[in-house]
């Protein structure tokens, strides 16, 4: 009996430990982007290890490009938000859809940046860099507004410069 012990507790770790090791890399490629990160490491961390691509990455390239492709999901879905809210308010239409403008072209650095990081992480570095243009540009066109459309778009504004920070540290732990 004990022999049938010892075969299953080997045969378990020889199972388990791919996958230990696995999730082992992962969190160190995502120490690694949280360490060149600017911004509160808890966040990225934690951030990082919630999204399924960056926790199973299984090199620092994978994680990089999850970390980029997050920022830019991010950017979509803050762009499509700030094109309804200008429908909506005709006094506001024109300003929110610049700002939409501003988010399609973060989304759209970011998936450059994403598809050209392996061959070149300082072009990638700088798409993402470009970023922060964009995102000075929404708190000019409405970050003096009181509407709360106007105060939602800053409230994502401000989150897109977390994702954008992110996304410096990953290229960066790149080399870029």
């Amino acid at each position: 009996m004990a022999s049938s012990s010892y075969c299953f507790s080997v045969l378990s770790l020889v199972v388990l430990l791919p996958f230990l090791l696995h999730s082992a890399s992962a969190t160190s490629y995502i120490d690694a982007i949280c360490q060149k990160f600017r911004g509160d490491k808890a966040f990225c961390v934690k951030t990082l290890s919630a999204y399924p691509p960056a926790a199973s990455a299984t090199s620092p390239l994978q994680a990089a490009v999850a970390t980029l492709n997050l920022g830019s999901s991010y950017a979509s879905k803050t762009a499509d938000f700030t094109g309804k809210a200008a429908k909506a308010d005709p006094k506001l239409m024109k300003d929110l859809a610049a700002c939409q403008n501003e988010f399609v072209v973060i989304q759209r650095s970011l998936k450059s940046a994403s598809s050209e990081v392996k061959e070149d992480p300082e072009s990638a570095n700088y798409d993402v860099m470009l970023c922060f243009d964009s995102t000075t540009s929404v708190k000019n066109l409405v970050g003096k507004n009181t509407d709360q459309a106007s105060k939602t778009v800053i409230t994502m504004t401000l989150m897109m410069e977390k994702f954008i920070g992110l996304g410096l540290g990953a290229t960066e732990t790149l080399g870029g």
